[in-house]
């Protein structure tokens, strides 16, 4: 079978206990593919997992990595969507970090001919969960203000970009003014608040910016104390879009129910994973759209930050200590 090289969590801990090792090359089961992957995306989950503290928990060891994109190097006997040489992103959960994974057909999805792999590496996840949020859940229209919290991070940074695709006027806000400045710089015609400095409240920034109006749509993937001040931020009938809890996800905030009335605004829950799971052919098509776009360069994932295999342990670093911006990868 031969070996392949892997970034392996062999105990649960921090990044720098990962470990570059060579494994058996996976089997191939029937209605699997066997992906050479050219480059692996960083997330969240991934700090988690190396951690113990994630809801998956795979058995040891194990190497990190939700998503991937490379290409096909053999199909299995019952797959019939698929080819030897295709490309492909893959959504394997965990696994990324090494030079090959088999995985089912049904996970992958067909990288356009022109799309970068590269960008198609950090793909899945973020866009996926933001295309959801914002097209599924808030019905984003064009002309309607959208405040993003957590905007330099990788799920913020793809709401920025899908949603300047959309027609919406963005206020992305974040906590590093260097950060925020290079953000504008790369999605042109946004416009940026740091929520952490100012003399002026969130909601006071945000109304000024907004002709007293409000938000029409809050992306927020952050929670903690922003989330507080951005119930008061919104226009009537806005849709506050709660998408996950980075800031503190052991105190969750509360959201005081008479601001909604008095707003007649919506809190709504954005669970991407699950909505994979139940709606699958709403998912798929979801990602024929985001890859359309990816493809004629509609839509263009930012990457800050690359990484050789074995500093992978370096690119997880790199997300904790809040050093990207957008996205980083492992490549291998």
């Amino acid at each position: 079978m031969g070996k392949v090289r892997a970034l392996l969590c062999k105990q649960y801990g921090e990044p720098d206990q990962l470990r570059l090792e060579e494994i058996q090359r996976p089997r191939l089961g029937s209605n699997e593919v066997r992906i050479k992957v050219h480059a692996c995306g960083v997330n969240f989950p991934d700090i988690l997992m190396i951690r113990g503290q994630y809801q998956i928990k795979p058995a040891l060891p194990f190497a990190p990595g939700c998503e991937v994109a490379g290409t096909i190097l053999e199909v299995g006997e019952a797959v019939q969507d698929y080819c030897k040489d295709d490309r492909v992103i893959a959504i394997p959960g965990f696994g990324g970090m090494q030079e090959e994974i088999t995985i089912a057909a049904s996970k992958c999805l067909l990288i356009p001919r022109k799309a970068d792999l590269d960008l198609a590496a950090v793909f899945s996840l973020t866009y996926g969960t933001s295309y959801h949020a914002l097209v599924d859940r808030a019905n984003v229209r064009p002309g309607e203000t959208i405040v993003i919290l957590g905007a330099t991070g990788g799920v913020g940074s793809a709401a920025v970009d899908i949603s300047r695709k959309l027609g919406a006027r963005v206020i992305a806000a974040g906590s590093s003014d260097k950060k925020l400045e290079d953000l504008a710089s790369f999605y042109q015609g946004i416009t940026t608040v740091n929520y952490s400095s100012g003399e002026a409240t969130f909601k006071d920034r945000v109304k000024n910016l907004t002709n007293n109006r409000g938000a029409d749509v809050v992306f927020d993937p952050i929670g903690g104390e922003i989330f507080q001040q951005s119930l008061r931020a919104v226009n009537w009938k806005a849709r506050i879009l709660v998408v996950g809890f980075a800031a503190d996800g052991k105190n969750l905030p509360r959201a005081p129910t008479n601001l909604l009335l008095l707003k007649g605004s919506a809190l709504v829950g954005v669970y991407w994973g699950r909505f994979a799971e139940e709606e699958p052919e709403r998912s798929r098509e979801n990602f024929d759209q985001l890859l359309f776009w990816l493809q004629r360069n509609g839509l263009t994932p930012h990457i800050s930050h690359r990484f050789p295999l074995e500093k992978g342990g370096d690119a997880v670093k790199a997300l904790i200590n809040r050093q990207v911006l957008g996205k980083c990868l492992v490549y291998m």
